[in-house]
């Protein structure tokens, strides 16, 4: 008996990351996994926004508020602590409550979508304008000095657990940042095709209509946005980690609209689109860096703009709907009703 949809794209997800995991650390030298530690990184907090926007129906222009929450929360404390268990935690701990209490305001204030994009946008400017400012002497919590505009460098990286004279090395930074991908992806999967997430998906498609069917809409887009920052938290934790430094640019606008162009890019409403919207960009802004062909942000948004005028449904949908006549024949019981995949 051949596979259904489903566990196709299971079994397709299962050896991409079996060879994630497996193969780079093997095949290439140091340097390379430090470089692509980075994009795993930023891969995962696609996925976040991926969740909140792509299933949950929510534009949250200031996904990076989330991203930089959980960055600053671990560089100040591990700065105090001199070990990185506890800021993990809060450097995941804090995002969430930051989104439950936004969240709480926005959704029981039955907030429209186009202000909850503003308000999410201007929060993430509010911090952005807040770090900057706290450049003194002055503007210290414990042993930590903000910086300001100057960030806070040198930061300790992650070790073993209870162990500060035990960081973990590059390859090790690597396998964590693959595994925390790997399990991100795997979970959300889950997510979407659990009870919750289905009843997600139908609020994302007729909100009235599941408040009408006796859900708890404000309850579930709550969730939804509380799950998207712990992810969104994780990511900068491990961002932070990786480069040993954290400035307030994590808040701006210009990082935030490039999380917007990786979902579009990659295509909306699933989860491996984003996942190759953000390593396509970030190598091409890399590339674009060291080549000094253009400027970044004026190529970033002469991309959003094609694509939202001639791929509008992104990379992967593109390219799903152009396979599926030749997979419909090869393989017919892929075509079969209720077969979809979230991808």
């Amino acid at each position: 008996m051949r596979p259904s949809a489903n566990q196709a794209g299971l079994l397709a997800a299962t050896a991409a990351a079996l060879v994630l995991l497996v193969v780079p650390p093997l095949a290439f030298e140091v340097f390379t996994l430090v470089n692509a530690t980075i994009y795993l990184i930023m891969a995962t907090l696609a996925l976040s926004l991926a969740l909140v926007w792509g299933f949950g129906g929510i534009l949250c222009l200031g996904q990076s508020m989330f991203y930089g929450l959980g960055a600053y929360a671990y560089a100040v404390t591990v700065l105090n602590t001199g070990e990185s268990t506890l800021p993990i935690l809060l450097g995941v701990a804090l995002p969430v409550a930051f989104a439950a209490v936004l969240g709480y305001f926005m959704f029981w204030g039955r907030v429209s979508d186009v202000y909850l994009a503003v308000i999410t946008l201007t929060v993430s400017l509010i911090l952005f304008h807040l770090i900057n400012s706290t450049a003194g002497d002055q503007y210290r919590i414990g042993e930590a000095l903000l910086g300001g505009y100057n960030g806070l460098p040198g930061l300790p990286p992650i070790n073993w657990p209870g162990d500060p004279d035990r960081p973990i090395s590059f390859e090790g930074m690597y396998l964590l940042a693959a595994a925390v991908l790997v399990a991100t992806y795997f979970g959300l999967r889950w997510l979407l095709h659990s009870h919750f997430g289905r009843v997600t998906v139908a609020i994302r498609e007729n909100e009235a209509r599941a408040g009408l069917l006796g859900y708890d809409v404000h309850r579930h887009k709550l969730w939804v946005l509380m799950i998207g920052a712990g992810i969104a938290g994780l990511a900068g934790v491990l961002s932070v980690s990786w480069g040993s430094f954290v400035g307030p640019n994590v808040f701006s606008i210009v990082f935030t609209a490039q999380i917007i162009v990786w979902i579009l890019v990659g295509g909306l409403g699933t989860l491996i689109g984003p996942i190759v919207g953000a390593v396509a960009i970030q190598f091409l802004i890399a590339w674009l860096g060291e080549a000094k062909i253009a400027d970044t942000n004026l190529v970033l948004g002469a991309l959003f703009v094609l694509f939202v005028l001639l791929v509008p449904k992104g990379l992967v949908p593109m390219l799903a709907e152009r396979l599926r006549p030749w997979a419909a024949r090869r393989f017919p019981e892929l075509a079969e009703p209720g077969s979809g995949d979230p991808l």
